[in-house]
């Protein structure tokens, strides 16, 4: 397995670091001096050709160019004709920083402790065409984690997680290469529908594997390897529906079939209790009988 992705941003050493360090002060320096021109010229009252204290220039050079730069207090950030790398990997960041670079084109997190991936975590980085945030804790991806960055970005490596499963939402418009490989995935339907739509790391593909699943005879086993011999976990999803349902409609109809048994035989016992009612009451000939028997005594 690669340990670095081969993609647009690689992150610059020797010579190329100094070079770009100098185009950054160097554009700060411009900037610098573009607010100084419109700021009102200000000397020393006593000296009145004298201007303030240069050591009071320089603090504020200084100050603007932490401003212009940007970076991540935590992090460090290179770069070369106007596009930046933002360098924040083992840093122990618990969360994806908020205050990058708008040119920022790679952004490496990998190695730090991050859980979750909320929505627009990315929002205002119209460059941006790598994330790196391999090796970290992520638990969680919001269903709007990569909105407005979708459609330019272009690698994605989540490998090394704790990912179970994400919301189909998540990846939608996204044509990035993505590693997923080293995760704890949970194979359902819904990861299955969620892999279709995706442009997966061939180095990488084949790490993608099933902790757990519907069928535990698939946990072990390569997410692809699973899916290419014709397994459809959707199908079980179905299967497990209609099963559940079938069981819920028998319980329904034994309710019924009960119910009817019991209103029967109740009204069997009432019935014979009734009809042994009537046969203990004297019939109708019985009394002519004694009546006629009482008119000849008489």
């Amino acid at each position: 397995m690669r340990s670095r992705t081969r993609g647009l941003a690689v992150e610059p050493t020797g010579s190329g670091d100094q070079d770009s360090q100098a185009v950054q002060r160097s554009s700060n320096r411009q900037t610098v001096d573009m607010l100084i021109s419109k700021l009102p010229m200000q000397t020393n009252p006593q000296f009145p050709s004298t201007p303030y204290p240069l050591g009071v220039f320089y603090l504020l050079v200084t100050f603007v160019n932490t401003f212009v730069s940007g970076c991540p207090k935590s992090c460090r950030c290179t770069g070369k004709n106007g596009l930046i790398v933002v360098h924040c990997a083992s840093r122990n960041l618990e969360s994806i920083p908020s205050d990058l670079p708008e040119d920022t084109v790679s952004l490496l997190l990998a190695s730090n402790r991050i859980t979750r991936i909320p929505s627009q975590a990315f929002k205002g980085l119209p460059r941006l065409r790598e994330v790196d945030l391999s090796r970290n804790a992520i638990e969680s991806v919001d269903a709007g984690a990569f909105r407005g960055v979708s459609e330019r970005l272009r690698m994605l490596d989540l490998s090394h997680n704790r990912i179970r499963a994400v919301p189909k939402e998540a990846f939608a418009r996204l044509t990035a290469k993505i590693r997923l490989s080293n995760n704890p995935w949970h194979c359902e339907c819904a990861l299955q529908e969620v892999l279709r739509e995706l442009r997966l790391d061939p180095d990488t593909v084949n790490e993608v594997s099933c902790h757990s699943a519907v069928q535990e005879e698939y946990a072990g086993r390569p997410v692809i390897q699973v899916l290419d011999s014709g397994i459809n976990f959707c199908n079980f999803h179905h299967k497990t529906t209609d099963v559940a349902m079938f069981i819920t409609m028998f319980g329904w109809f034994a309710m019924v079939i009960a119910y009817i048994i019991y209103y029967v035989r109740h009204n069997q016992e009432d019935a014979k209790r009734h009809l042994e009612y009537l046969k203990s009451l004297p019939s109708t000939s019985q009394i002519t009988k004694d009546f006629d028997t009482v008119s000849t005594v008489l």
